[in-house]
């Protein structure tokens, strides 16, 4: 058999949801990384997976979402959405946050007594690495990377079950939710392509 042949089908989980930017969301982002590390077995990663997610979150709906705790729902707007998505790719664990702004977050150094700002130090510290993703739609994607000691892809669950969200969390669909998703896609994309070579 010619070595040209033979195919290598690249190991790859991926999942990801969009969410109205408000402060419910980072808890329901918490939910989505418990319910898919279950789903595809990896539960070793799901404290640092939930916590990283969680920082990220917050970080999106700080720079482009509603950060009042108990908004009005006349306060929501079309452009209210963040886009949050895991992927596997050969052995390693990526989470990922999308919103509509192109600031690049900066990592803040808070004294002792601040009570924010240390979100992306956690990111750091749990993370083998983050950084920013520019898709071609717009926004950015920040992402952490966890290594997960394995080339292949836990099994999934074989039975689905659907992730159950309370009304008026999911974005709605529209212009900005497809610009997430696309967003998400192209992100998607870009780490099978890199993780081949």
């Amino acid at each position: 058999m010619n070595h040209a042949d033979i195919v290598r089908p690249i190991p790859l989980l991926a999942a990801s949801l969009r969410l109205t930017a408000v402060p419910t969301a980072v808890g329901h982002s918490r939910t989505f990384v418990r319910f898919t590390l279950n789903r595809w077995n990896l539960l070793d990663q799901e404290e640092s997976a939930t916590l990283i997610m969680s920082e990220l979150v917050t970080n999106a709906i700080q720079a482009s979402g509603i950060t009042d705790p108990d908004p009005k729902p006349w306060q929501i707007k079309e452009e209210h959405v963040i886009g949050v998505q895991l992927q596997v790719v050969h052995g390693t664990l990526f989470a990922e946050v999308w919103d509509r702004t192109p600031e690049t977050p900066v990592r803040q150094n808070p004294d002792f007594n601040a009570t924010s700002g240390r979100g992306l130090l956690l990111v750091e510290a749990l993370a083998e690495k983050w950084d920013v993703y520019r898709p071609h739609v717009g926004g950015k994607v920040v992402w952490a990377e966890l290594a997960l000691g394995s080339t292949e892809p836990p099994p999934s669950d074989p039975p689905h079950r659907p992730l159950l969200l309370p009304a008026g969390i999911r974005a709605p669909w529209g212009p900005v939710e497809l610009q997430a998703r696309q967003a998400l896609l192209d992100r998607l994309m870009v780490t099978t392509f890199e993780r081949r070579r």
